[in-house]
């Protein structure tokens, strides 16, 4: 039936989403429609061979020409893994989630490669880079979805770049090999919630780029997103930004994006081999 998937998209969505015609009933595709982020985790362990089922699901992603520039890291000292949680103590789970991974790009392994052959080139190009957090991107959200398959929750950590020379130093990262985000793993220890997403009218376009719409799409969006879950009494820096009578998702992430992340990212990738040229 046209309406098969229609709770899972107004979970979603907050609204009824017109398909346009008859779709395949799957399971997984109920599941992906539902996925959640979970941040608080059983004590249950989840098992080694397990991780490296899901690292082997991971590694099994589309890989630009097959140059395979992704990596990652177990992170199993709990000394090292202590380190890393210090570093951002309002987020406990780094700490406490039964597995940590660190998923890297890594452009350092294709140079090492053309040495090995014969065919030595600097891959620290814009283009070598772009495909090496790209390569890694993919690995990470198919161990997503492959947890996820499997009963287990996650949480991406982006933010270790923030923290970026002290993560270099943590993990021992070489030349050319940089973090894209953390993944905190292990089975739920509560359900979590749908985090309802902007309509397809504003992410999706056809034939050429057209954000004509956006304003109303996404007034429409901060309205459906208050009424299942408001922010309203966390305001985010009232005293820098005021308050507001009503405050949806656009404020607070206008808000948030005043204050820049990732700072030193760039010079500590440029220290370490990165030029962003055009290459040659």
């Amino acid at each position: 039936m046209a309406d098969m998937y229609q709770n899972e998209l107004r979970a979603r969505f907050g609204l009824d989403v017109e398909l346009g015609g008859e779709v395949p009933d799957d399971p997984w595709m109920r599941q992906a429609l539902m996925r959640r982020t979970h941040r608080r985790y059983s004590d249950q362990p989840v098992p080694e061979p397990l991780v490296r089922l899901l690292l082997a699901a991971a590694f099994s992603a589309s890989s630009k020409s097959d140059f395979q520039q992704a990596s990652v890291i177990w992170v199993q000292d709990r000394a090292r893994r202590d380190r890393l949680a210090a570093l951002i103590p309002d987020m406990p789970w780094i700490g406490t989630a039964p597995v940590f991974l660190v998923f890297l790009g890594d452009a350092r392994r294709l140079e090492q490669l053309g040495e090995m052959r014969g065919h030595k080139q600097p891959n620290g190009a814009l283009e070598g880079f772009f495909n090496a957090a790209v390569d890694a991107a993919l690995a990470l959200q198919t161990c997503i979805l492959a947890a996820e398959t499997l009963g287990l929750g996650t949480c991406p950590i982006s933010v270790l770049r923030n923290h970026i020379k002290a993560v270099g130093e943590i993990l021992v990262l070489p030349d050319k090999v940089f973090p894209v985000a953390g993944l905190c793993l292990g089975y739920p220890a509560q359900a979590g919630f749908v985090s309802m997403r902007l309509p397809l009218e504003a992410t999706v376009h056809i034939d050429r780029y057209d954000d004509s719409g956006l304003a109303a799409a996404v007034d429409g969006y901060d309205r459906r997103r208050d009424s299942r879950h408001s922010i309203k009494d966390r305001q985010r820096a009232p005293e820098r930004f005021g308050t507001t009578e009503f405050y949806g998702w656009s404020e607070d992430k206008a808000r948030q994006q005043m204050t820049p992340e990732g700072v030193g990212f760039a010079a500590w990738l440029r220290a370490r081999g990165f030029t962003f040229e055009e290459p040659r």
